[in-house]
């Protein structure tokens, strides 16, 4: 048995939430989310963390606006604190360059990644995730067992189709689901709430496609005035699983 699988337990045994962000494919906002989210929290005046396992192409520190960052390592590796949040990304070991990891190797990636980091105590770890149902995603769900998942989906059909894929999964393995939230949605949009009736997941709440977010990436004061943020900060407040 690895090692690394029990001292990952006791790198999250301090954390009272793990809040996994995910969705059934890339291009719909995980990231940003994801980042907005922890920001929001951290508003909130609760102990946050942000980690980014978005193997195939983290983006969180774009989103932050942030680079250069130096980690503290003292029997393993304390996140740095980037705008009041815990902050650790795979983008620290692949840099600029893509990493060109596959199978066994983003298992262990994975593995090395939660071992080494010390979170500390904190109210809420946001993850994240992978993107879809691949192999990264189920080796994270195996190694983070306290997570709890919000799914994320744009009104596009395939998004849909992917997202319900990932909830009959995450069904099926008894993990909790804490609800959906649908991105990028539009006047003409085709109902989300009518299309997941049967999964008996709550529907949280749409984000309308904002046209000013995409400018206001990397700068996070303007980031957390946009409507998007607004809007996701509504959607925490009335979900007890996401304020604490």
């Amino acid at each position: 048995m690895d090692p690394r699988l029990e001292i990952i337990d006791q790198r999250l045994k301090r954390i009272k939430r793990v809040i996994a962000v995910s969705g059934g494919k890339g291009g719909i906002g995980k990231s940003l989310v994801a980042t907005t989210l922890a920001l929001i929290l951290r508003r909130l005046n609760t102990r946050v963390g942000l980690l980014d396992l978005d193997f195939s192409g983290p983006s969180t520190d774009l989103i932050l606006g942030v680079s250069g960052i130096h980690f503290l390592e003292e029997k393993g590796i304390i996140p740095p604190e980037i705008y009041g949040l815990r902050y650790m990304s795979v983008i620290y070991f692949a840099q600029d360059n893509p990493a060109p990891l596959r199978g066994i190797d983003i298992s262990n990636a994975i593995i090395e990644l939660l071992a080494i980091t010390r979170w500390g105590d904190l109210d809420f770890l946001i993850v994240d995730m992978p993107p879809g149902i691949g192999d990264a995603t189920l080796d994270t769900i195996r190694l983070i067992k306290k997570a709890e998942f919000l799914a994320l989906t744009t009104p596009s059909k395939v998004a849909v189709e992917t997202v319900k894929k990932m909830i009959k999964m995450l069904k099926g393995l008894g993990l909790p689901i804490i609800g959906l939230i649908e991105n990028m949605r539009r006047p003409k949009s085709p109902s989300i709430r009518e299309q997941i009736n049967g999964f008996a997941i709550p529907y949280l709440g749409s984000i309308d496609f904002d046209e000013d977010l995409e400018s206001s990436i990397g700068d996070k004061e303007r980031l957390l005035k946009t409507t998007f943020a607004r809007k996701l900060e509504e959607i925490a407040l009335r979900t007890p699983q996401l304020n604490g």
